[in-house]
């Protein structure tokens, strides 16, 4: 049973809309919906009661934690294992920010992501994403969600956009403490404008130059980059907090001098900042990371001119912290 029809179980028993928010509230702060009971101002109908533990039973069905691994770098990542089987990966980071995933997989195809290698499997449903908030929510506090794991939030936009909501309105996150992260699609920009939520942006760049660009990403929509720009910083600047780019450096592939005054030329005047982030090394991959002393000086250059700029490592580097290398290690040791 989804949350949605728990809280419509729970309308019917009686609840009114002010003991179902708190219901779900309960949940998604990672409690259970008994302990919110004895502090309801408005008592809950003894019918309602009588069937929180089934609730309970059956939001409980929908994920479990397969694996914890903490990193040394205060990142820990939970393997969460869904209810058909299937196995994602949420990344508790940082200051009370977590990672999710929203979908099995991905079809954009990122070269330099091991996620997106196996392609596709599925979209993950509204309460497969929201789950991991719970579950997340049970290891430590988490006030910031990020759709940065595994999958295209673009692709499951629907799903993705009904869980921002939720989490905006019942598990009371400030809108601008979830981030919805894409490679950049046309559709996106419409629907956030539309959206009872607006989460803050994140856009990938990882280049200024649309054919290199098409060459990291070969699977995302031919959106020339600085149109995207351009919709990016409209929609910054129409909820007023800036768009976070983001721009992994590769050794010897988009860290050049003219890679970096590409990015000046791209997002000066723009309402937003640049995430330059150290790529997590996965094996077998034909990439290396850029020296921290070049991260540096590129982060001092883009301040120079004039562009916010932060350097941002890759969590976990010590627990196989590379968004799919969890996954992929299960389904190896599966099939062996």
């Amino acid at each position: 049973m989804t949350l949605a029809a728990v809280l419509e179980r729970a309308k019917e028993l009686g609840a009114n809309e002010r003991q179902r928010s708190r219901l779900a509230r309960a949940w998604l702060s990672g409690g259970e919906l008994a302990t919110v009971a004895a502090t309801m101002r408005e008592k809950l109908s003894r019918r309602v009661l009588a069937a929180l533990p089934e609730f309970e039973l059956d939001l409980a069905r929908a994920a479990r934690v397969a694996s914890i691994h903490p990193g040394a770098d205060d990142a820990t990542r939970l393997l969460i294992e869904l209810a058909d089987g299937a196995t994602v990966e949420t990344v508790l980071l940082p200051r009370n920010a977590l990672c999710v995933s929203s979908q099995i997989g991905c079809a954009v195809g990122c070269r330099f992501c091991k996620t997106g290698e196996g392609g596709l499997a599925r979209n993950l449903e509204v309460d497969e994403i929201l789950v991991q908030v719970v579950l997340a929510r049970r290891v430590r506090a988490v006030d910031r969600v990020v759709f940065m794991g595994m999958g295209e939030p673009a692709h499951n936009l629907g799903n993705v956009l009904a869980t921002i909501e939720r989490l905006g309105q019942d598990g009371e996150f400030a809108h601008k403490r979830l981030v919805f992260s894409t490679v950049g699609d046309g559709r996106v920009f419409e629907r956030l404008n539309e959206a009872r939520v607006r989460p803050a942006l994140a856009l990938s760049l990882h280049s200024a130059d649309d054919a290199k660009r098409a060459e990291l990403l070969p699977r995302a929509p031919r959106v020339p980059v600085r149109e995207l720009v351009e919709l990016a910083d409209a929609y910054a600047r129409a909820v007023t907090w800036p768009v976070l780019y983001q721009w992994t450096l590769l050794d010897g592939v988009n860290d050049s001098d003219a890679d970096l005054e590409g990015a000046i030329e791209l997002l000066s005047g723009r309402r937003g900042i640049l995430n330059v982030i150290g790529w997590n090394a996965v094996e077998g991959f034909p990439f290396r990371r850029t020296p921290r002393e070049r991260a540096i000086a590129w982060v001092r250059a883009l301040k120079r001119a004039g562009v916010l700029a932060t350097l941002r490592d890759s969590a976990g580097q010590d627990v196989d912290g590379g968004c799919g290398q969890l996954r992929s290690r299960r389904l190896a040791e599966t099939a062996g």
